[in-house]
C-alpha cells in the first residue's frame, strides 16, 4: 500500500469511526451470535493475493459488526466504562505511526519525558501527595501501565521482592527459599479478581479479609488477621486496599489500614483503577481519605478519563523499590545518559514488559484538547445521570436500592426472593437492548447499573429505566397470571393468593413451596 492509497483508505476509516460513534444508538447492545460465528465466516488460511481494502472495510460490518458488544454504547450498563474519545483515537493513530518501543530513554526521549511529565500533570490534577511526583520527590514518580491488572501484579512483585531482601537479613539462618514459603499478602474478598491473581502470580498467597457489613476492608479486620499469621510464623509482605470495589464501588478504610500497614512494614497499594479518576472534583476527595498512606496508587484513565484502552497510571513513593526489584542488566540495553537525570528513567525497570507503546501521546492530546475543566464536567455529569437513573428506580415501589449509590453506579433489585431479580435480568439480556450484570450485597442478589459508553444523556437514562420497567409489568403480570390458576390447588385460599400475588416479592418462598404440592 503507497502513501496515496493510505490516505483514501485514512479517510474512509475516519468516516467509519466517526458515523459507528455517532449512530451507535441504532445498533443493539449486545450481539445475537453463538460461539464460533466467526469461523464459518473467515477462510480457514490468509489470502496469497493482496486483497483490496475496499473489501475488508466492507467485511468489518459484514463479519465483525455482528459479534461485537458494543461498549461505546450508552446502553452499556455493565463492569465499568471503557469509554474512546476522538482525541484519544488520533493519539492512538500517531503512536502508531512513530511506532517506538520506548524502553529506556535513548529509545526515544521524547517518549520517556511525555510520560514523566503526564504523570505529574495527573498527579496534579487528582491532588496526590507531592511525594507521588517526580518533580516534588526525587524518588517519587508515576508510570503508564496496560491495565491495573499489571499495576496491581507490579506492586506486589516489588513488595514480595522488599520483603525477601527484609527478611533475610532478620532471619538469617532461613533459607530464601524458606523465606519465600511464608510469605502471605491480604486484600478484601470485595477486592477485584485481578487481586487474587497477582497473588497467584507471584507466588504470595493473598488472604481475601472478608468485609465488614458496608463491603469495606477496615483497619481492625486487617490487624486481626496480620495478628494471626505471625502468630502462625507467616511473614506479611503487602495489602492491596480498593477504592471503589467492583461489585458496589465500596471504599476501604484506608485512613485505618495505613497505620496497621506501617506498625507491620507492610506495603500498601491502592487500587483505585474506577474511582481514582473522580479525584479530580475536589467533592469527591473526601472519599478517598488516607491515600497519604499508601506506598503504590493506580487508576485506569480508559475507565473514565477519555482515553481509550488501555492505559493505567501508577505512582511510587519510593521508585527505587520497583527499579531494584526489576532491573536485568544487558549489555545491549545500556547507554550512556543512563541515570543521568531523574526525570529521563529508563522505565523498562518499571514495569513486566521490555517493550512499551507510546501511551502518552493519547494523555497528552487528551487532557490538552479538553481541557481540566471539560474532563470535571464530564464525570460530573455521569454521576448526575446516575443519581436520575436512582430516582426513576426509587420512584416505583417494587424496587429497592441495595446500597447507597457511589458516584455513577447504581444497585437495585425487586423486593423479595432473589429468583425475581435473576429472572429480570435475563428478559432484558435476552432482549439486547442495555446490557447489565448482576452482584450481591449481603447475600442480596441485584443489578449494577453504572453509566458509561459514548455521550450518554437524561434520554438514554428514560429508555433504560422504561425498559427495565416494562420488563418488570411483564414479569409480574406472568406471576398474577399463574397464581391465578395456582389458587384453586393451593392450601391458601384463593383470595389470599390472589392478594398475596400483588405483593409477590415479599410470598415467594410461600408461593414456590405451594407450586411444589400441586406438582
Amino acid at each position: 500500500m503507497n502513501a496515496d492509497e493510505f490516505r483514501e483508505f485514512g479517510r474512509a476509516t475516519i468516516d467509519f469511526i466517526a458515523d459507528y460513534l455517532e449512530n451507535i444508538r441504532d445498533r443493539p447492545v449486545l450481539p445475537s451470535v453463538s460461539p464460533g460465528y466467526l469461523h464459518k465466516l473467515i477462510p480457514e488460511e490468509l489470502p496469497e493475493q493482496p486483497e483490496d481494502w475496499k473489501r475488508v472495510m466492507e467485511d468489518i460490518e459484514r463479519v465483525i459488526m455482528p459479534g461485537m458488544t458494543h461498549w461505546q454504547s450508552p446502553n452499556f450498563h455493565a463492569f465499568y466504562p471503557a469509554p474512546t474519545s476522538y482525541p484519544s483515537i488520533i493519539g492512538e493513530m500517531i503512536s502508531a505511526a512513530f511506532g517506538t518501543v520506548g524502553f529506556s530513554w535513548i529509545c526515544s526521549p521524547a517518549h520517556t519525558e511525555l510520560e514523566v511529565i503526564m504523570m505529574d500533570w495527573l498527579g496534579r490534577f487528582l491532588g496526590l501527595p507531592d511525594a507521588f511526583l517526580k518533580s516534588s520527590s526525587k524518588c517519587g514518580g508515576g508510570v503508564i501501565q496496560g491495565a491495573a491488572s499489571e499495576a496491581i501484579l507490579i506492586a506486589v512483585l516489588t513488595a514480595r521482592e522488599q520483603a525477601v531482601q527484609r527478611f533475610q537479613k532478620k532471619y538469617p539462618d532461613l533459607t530464601e527459599s524458606e523465606i519465600r514459603g511464608k510469605l502471605v499478602a491480604y486484600s478484601s474478598d470485595q477486592s477485584n479478581s485481578a487481586i487474587e491473581k497477582a497473588g497467584k502470580l507471584a507466588a504470595v498467597p493473598m488472604k481475601l479479609i472478608k468485609a465488614d457489613g458496608n463491603n469495606r476492608l477496615t483497619g481492625k479486620l486487617l490487624k486481626a488477621a496480620i495478628d494471626e499469621d505471625l502468630a502462625n510464623g507467616k511473614f506479611p509482605v503487602i495489602c492491596v486496599a480498593t477504592f471503589g470495589t467492583t461489585g458496589t464501588c465500596s471504599f476501604d478504610n484506608v485512613s485505618e489500614i495505613g497505620p496497621v500497614c506501617q506498625e507491620n512494614d507492610v506495603w500498601l497499594h491502592i487500587d483505585a483503577a474506577y474511582a481514582g479518576a473522580a479525584l479530580c472534583c475536589p467533592e469527591n476527595r473526601s472519599m478517598m481519605l488516607g491515600i497519604e498512606w499508601a506506598d503504590s496508587f493506580n487508576f485506569n484513565l480508559h475507565k473514565w478519563m477519555m482515553v481509550n484502552f488501555d492505559c493505567c497510571a501508577m505512582w511510587f513513593k519510593n521508585s527505587n523499590a520497583v527499579v531494584d526489584a526489576f532491573t536485568v542488566h544487558r549489555i545491549y540495553l545500556d547507554h550512556k545518559h543512563q541515570g543521568a537525570s531523574d526525570r529521563a528513567p529508563d522505565f523498562r525497570h518499571w514495569s513486566i514488559n521490555l517493550g512499551r507503546r507510546f501511551r502518552s501521546m493519547k494523555v497528552w492530546i487528551v487532557l490538552r484538547t479538553m481541557g481540566a475543566e471539560k474532563l470535571r464536567a464530564h464525570i460530573r455529569g455521569q454521576i448526575g445521570l446516575a443519581q436520575m437513573f436512582e430516582n426513576l428506580v426509587r420512584s416505583d415501589p417494587r424496587f429497592e436500592i441495595v446500597c447507597e449509590r457511589t458516584l455513577a453506579l447504581v444497585c437495585f433489585r425487586l423486593k423479595g426472593d432473589c429468583s425475581l431479580t435473576k429472572k429480570l435480568l435475563e428478559r432484558i439480556t435476552a432482549r439486547k437492548q442495555l446490557y447489565m450484570i448482576h452482584a450481591t450485597f449481603n447475600d442480596k442478589l441485584m443489578i449494577r447499573f453504572v453509566i458509561c459508553g459514548h455521550n450518554p444523556n437524561e434520554n438514554d437514562m428514560l429508555f433504560a429505566w422504561n425498559e427495565i420497567k416494562s420488563q418488570a409489568d411483564i414479569l409480574f403480570s406472568s406471576v398474577d397470571e399463574v397464581t391465578e390458576k395456582l389458587a384453586s390447588k393451593c392450601t391458601i385460599s384463593p383470595l389470599n393468593i390472589v392478594e398475596k400475588s400483588t405483593k409477590f416479592s415479599s410470598y415467594i418462598g410461600e408461593i414456590q413451596k405451594e407450586v411444589e404440592k400441586v406438582k
